[in-house]
């Protein structure tokens, strides 16, 4: 009796087991299959990057599909959608804020104040404080030069400059070809005098170049470079620092608009008396930065007085053409033996200008993660070096660029827009020329070895005879020069619809126009014409902007602790 009841009863078990084990491996594989899917959908979704839009002030048209990008795509999983104002658009951040639809990330330059007052713009101080390791480590003490002001010294933005600065070269000099210099024996130029008699002497001695016209002195005076090939070597020439349209007294933070100096005066009525004398290219004032570019490319034009990253693709241009003699020296030019040029002045990081996230991004902490790990050291060697095996070598433990990439990097002007090598250093966090990894070496690819390495041959034998390893050594040395107490006032976030903002812009409109009409005038009107324009700006109530700018500068030294 009792085997013939366990036996149905263990049929019953095992049919029921089997039951069991079928619905659960039904279940299971619809599980299973549901279950991949899912993950597959998933996983898609995670390994496709998040693309977050970036507003560049200083952009231009490009996709970022490069290498460098695509690893640092690889490195954070974000990928940037690029936007930047179409020929230099003045109105793009004004029309952002009164449409209300910000990109992710935006750099905005000086409109920054803009953004912030309209709240477009949000604080980074608690996300720097919970995870903004690398900006900490990256800024140190020096992260108070982020702040916005003494009124709200609140961090808003991040990037743009190095937090270290070697002065291993100098930019926004007055320069010459150094066919010049070596046509006449390789003279002393240093002042303003100088400058005029090597060109005029090279120019009676070359009319023409390579069968065209010879141009001694060429500007671009046309659009918003007036500032920088006029308006700046004006305050250079007068032994000035790089405060924009200012002049600053360094220990008491006192702040000028720069044109009510009498310098600025001599200065140009100095340009007035070359423009007479035709030794400054007519189309000075009218031609465009292409038709500019074209001729300095062309070798003939014999001197310029302008930012080397303004000039760049003139000179690879130039040295791709086997015209190494027409590149350009930099050159110590003041009004006279009683200035001194700033040209390798330390200001400190500069702090100012810098990327920020806007308050209607959907993915701030995002955006901001992304920023923190540009300022890694991972980050720093890769924009600065690209792709090791790709760009650079390790050789001995240390980092050696390929020489193919080293030679692109000097001549072609697309190398970086291709490669991505160098690309995305400005304006995101940097470490800066002079700065270290943790091995000691050096963050960028820019020694001052390296430098010297990269003139090209005919830089060399200049060099060489005059008895030195740099165009820095004929100009004063930063050691020599006072360190800025507030950084550069051309940084300076200007409060928007300020009296100083309203006034300076007036100003800026004013002496651009007069000053390009008297440049271009009889020099016989030329004092009157200054004395006029004096008091337009008068009237205009400079004054006024003086004092507010004083008192700005005074807040800055304040808020850094150097005053």
């Amino acid at each position: 009796m009792k085997r013939k009841f366990l036996y149905p009863l263990w049929v019953l078990f095992f049919f029921v087991a089997v039951v069991v084990l079928v619905a659960c491996s039904d279940d299971e594989e619809a599980g299973t299959d549901e279950g991949e899917n899912s993950q597959e959908e998933t996983g898609s979704e995670s390994d496709e990057p998040l693309t977050l839009t970036f507003f560049n002030a200083d952009g231009e048209e490009k996709a970022f599909d490069d290498p460098v990008a695509k690893k640092i795509t690889e490195k954070t999983g974000i990928k940037l959608e690029m936007d930047y104002p179409v020929g230099g658009d003045e109105e793009a951040i004004p029309l952002m804020i009164a449409s209300g639809d910000y990109p992710d990330l935006i750099y905005a330059k000086g409109d920054i104040g803009k953004l912030i007052e309209a709240g477009g713009v949000i604080k980074l101080d608690d996300l720097i404080e919970e995870k903004g390791d690398h900006l900490k480590a990256m800024y140190g003490d020096q992260i108070d030069r982020l702040r916005n002001s003494i009124d709200d010294p609140s961090i808003y933005t991040v990037g743009t400059y190095g937090v270290e600065n070697a002065h291993w070269e100098t930019s926004g000099t007055f320069q010459v070809q150094l066919d010049v210099l070596r046509e006449l024996g390789y003279p002393e130029i240093r002042t303003l005098e100088d400058f005029e008699q090597a060109i005029t002497e090279y120019y009676e001695m070359y009319p023409e170049i390579d069968g065209q016209e010879t141009i001694p002195l060429s500007l671009l005076g046309s659009d918003w470079r007036w500032l920088i090939t006029v308006g700046n070597p004006a305050g250079f020439a007068a032994g000035l620092a790089d405060d924009g349209q200012w002049a600053v007294d360094n220990d008491t933070g006192e702040t000028t608009y720069k044109f009510l100096l009498p310098e600025m005066k001599a200065y140009f009525k100095w340009l007035n008396g070359m423009h007479d004398k035709g030794l400054l290219d007519p189309e000075s004032f009218t031609h465009t930065h292409d038709t500019y570019i074209s001729k300095l490319s062309s070798g003939r034009v014999l001197a310029i007085a302008d930012q080397n990253w303004n000039i760049g693709d003139a000179d690879k241009a130039l040295v791709a053409d086997g015209k190494d003699w027409r590149t350009y020296a930099p050159l110590p030019v003041t009004l006279g033996s009683d200035y001194q040029s700033q040209a390798l002045k330390d200001y400190g990081f500069a702090g100012g200008w810098g990327i920020a996230i806007s308050s209607t991004s959907e993915h701030k902490e995002e955006a901001f993660e992304f920023l923190d790990w540009m300022a890694s050291e991972e980050a720093q060697i890769l924009t600065n070096w690209g792709i090791e095996g790709e760009n650079y070598d390790i050789v001995d433990g240390k980092r050696v660029m390929h020489e193919e990439d080293r030679e692109r990097m000097n001549t072609d002007a697309d190398y970086a827009k291709e490669t991505g090598v160098g690309y995305y250093v400005y304006p995101f966090p940097q470490w800066g020329n002079g700065a270290v990894d943790s091995n000691g070496q050096s963050i960028t690819p820019n020694t001052e070895q390296d430098i010297i390495d990269n003139f090209n041959s005919a830089e060399k034998e200049a060099l060489s005879e005059y008895g030195m390893e740099n165009w820095i050594d004929w100009f004063p040395q930063t050691e020599d020069l006072e360190t800025s107490k507030h950084g550069s006032v051309a940084n300076y976030t200007i409060p928007s619809g300020s009296d100083v903002e309203i006034i300076q812009q007036k100003a800026d409109d004013l002496t651009e126009q007069r000053i390009t009409q008297m440049i271009l005038g009889d020099p016989a009107d030329f004092d009157d014409s200054w004395d006029a324009m004096i008091d337009e700006l008068d009237a205009m109530n400079i004054e006024k902007a003086n004092q507010d700018m004083t008192q700005m500068t005074q807040d800055i030294m304040e808020l850094w602790g150097t005053n």
